[in-house]
Parts: structure tokens; C-alpha cells; sequence
């Protein structure tokens, strides 16, 4: 049943109406995340352990690198959700890329300006828009969420950022995982080369970034699914094979699994959005 309705990639990052009736594993993105419920049941979203109900009077906006997983409570017919995946570098360019994009609360009001924002724009993203229209709306409507989302919020403990890792041996571990990230990297191997016991290493890496080794290399490579099934024409079974799955049927499960539907479905709705 989950399928994509409109999905368009450019410099903002990416632009998304799904419709949704399948829990994802817990995961997380290097780009900050907006989430709109405009039609169906409500659902719900887990972020860094705490739950949170999305209908048509809330926002869910997880940071970068959140942890975060969608929970349907209609699994018979879904609901469709309005998704942005926003680049930092696109948010904020000349701010420093640690608070370049940060939302001040998870879950926040939908006032009667922003949901006729939300509406008006998920309308656009399903229908044609030009970069330069879908860009204007998206910057205005992303602005307005960042700014209701520091509305009487509460002081919050400062976020780790993984672009401004500390420890020489977590960058190195990190410089291994994305030199060539796959299915098949073993991060026990990963540990050893970075000087690290296992136990160490999870722990160092998770106190240094914030997410798992394995949450994180899982981001690293559904980056590399995402660009190889938007940007080229190489068969799905071949983008698995050379992301280090050995058949078409576990990527097509990790895809799933990570993005709520099957790779051939994103392929289908996916435009790239070109100045």
C-alpha cells in the first residue's frame, strides 16, 4: 500500500507526498525533517525515545541526525504525509553547519498560516513545479516552521553535530564507512582499523556523534540508493549488488525498511529539479 505520490529532488534537499501504512526501522538522515499529516488517520513518530502524535493540528521537525521512526495506526489504508528532507548548506549557507539548521521542539502547533502554507505547497509538489517556484515556497515555508518551531520553546541540551567529530579515531572510522559504504562493510573490522575494541568503539562513537555506527553507515548508504535510483538508469538489482546486497530482494527489504516502500516505487514518483 505505501507508495510515493510526488517526490522531487534539488538544491533544498527533497520534497515528498507519501502515502503511508507501514512502520519504518528506527533511522535517521543528515538533513533536517519536517513532517505534515494532510489526509487520512493520524499517526505517529518516534524521536530520540519519545512519541509524538502527528494529525492536522501538529508539525513533527526532527534535527539532523535524529533518530526517528513512523508508527501507522491505520494499516489497512494509510494516511499521506507531506515530507521535506531540508540541506542545512540550502537552509542556512553562510551560518556555521553545527546551528545551521536546528529546530527548537519536535512537535509544535500547526497555526492557520502554516497549514494553508503546508496545503498550498503540497499541492505544488504535486503537481509540476519549476526550482524556482517549488524553491520560493519551500524557503517560506520552512522558515515560518523554524520560527513557530522556537515559540515558547524550552531550553534544550545542546545537540551533538557529527560533522565536528573530536575523537581522531571516530573521524577515521567515519572516513572508512564513506569512502565506499555497503552491506557488506563488516564495522567489527571498522573498530580494529580505527584502534578500537567493539565495545569501545559503540560506545566512543555513539557519545561522539549521537547515532550507532550501524544507524549511521545505514544513512550513508540509502544516500547512495537515493542518488543511483534518481540519477541514473542503473537496474535496481544492479544498485543493490554494488551497494554490497547479494540479491535485489534484501535491498528492495533495507529500502523499505528505511524509506516506507519499495525501490521501484520511488524510482517511479523521483524527479530531479535542475537550475
Amino acid at each position: 500500500m505505501s507508495k510515493a505520490l510526488a517526490v522531487f529532488h534539488g538544491r533544498f534537499g527533497r520534497a515528498t507526498v507519501y502515502q503511508l501504512n507501514r512502520p519504518f526501522n528506527m533511522h535517521a538522515h543528515r538533513e533536517g525533517h519536517l513532517i505534515f499529516h494532510v489526509g487520512g488517520t493520524p499517526a505517529r513518530i518516534d524521536v530520540c525515545d519519545e512519541r509524538w502524535l502527528l494529525a492536522e493540528d501538529s508539525i513533527v521537525a526532527i534535527n539532523p541526525w535524529e533518530p526517528h521512526n513512523f508508527v501507522p495506526t491505520d494499516v489497512e489504508n494509510g494516511a499521506i504525509f507531506f515530507v521535506l528532507y531540508v540541506n542545512a548548506e540550502w537552509f542556512a549557507p553562510d551560518a556555521a553547519r553545527a546551528h545551521s539548521l536546528r529546530f527548537g521542539r519536535t512537535c509544535f502547533k500547526r497555526t492557520v498560516p502554516l497549514d494553508r502554507h503546508i496545503r498550498r505547497t503540497a499541492a505544488l509538489v504535486c503537481g509540476a513545479p519549476s526550482l524556482s517556484s517549488l524553491d520560493c515556497e519551500l524557503r517560506q515555508l520552512i522558515d515560518g516552521c523554524y520560527e513557530e518551531s522556537w515559540q515558547r520553546s524550552e531550553p534544550v541540551q545542546e545537540m551533538r553535530n557529527p560533522t565536528a567529530i573530536t575523537d581522531f579515531r571516530v573521524r577515521k572510522s567515519i572516513k572508512l564507512m564513506s569512502e565506499s559504504p555497503g552491506a557488506e562493510i563488516e564495522l567489527d573490522s571498522i573498530a580494529r582499523e580505527a584502534g578500537l575494541s567493539r565495545p569501545h568503539f559503540y560506545r566512543l562513537f555513539r557519545t561522539q556523534t549521537g547515532v550507532t555506527p550501524n544507524l549511521y553507515l545505514n544513512t550513508l548508504i540509502m544516500e547512495q540508493a537515493l542518488d543511483a535510483l534518481v540519477a541514473t538508469d542503473v537496474p535496481i538489482a544492479d544498485i543493490g549488488f554494488d551497494l554490497g546486497f547479494s540479491s535485489q530482494s534484501g535491498f528492495t527489504r533495507f529500502f523499505a525498511a528505511n524509506v516506507g516502500m519499495a525501490p521501484t516505487e520511488y524510482r517511479r514518483a523521483a524527479k530531479v529539479l535542475r537550475p
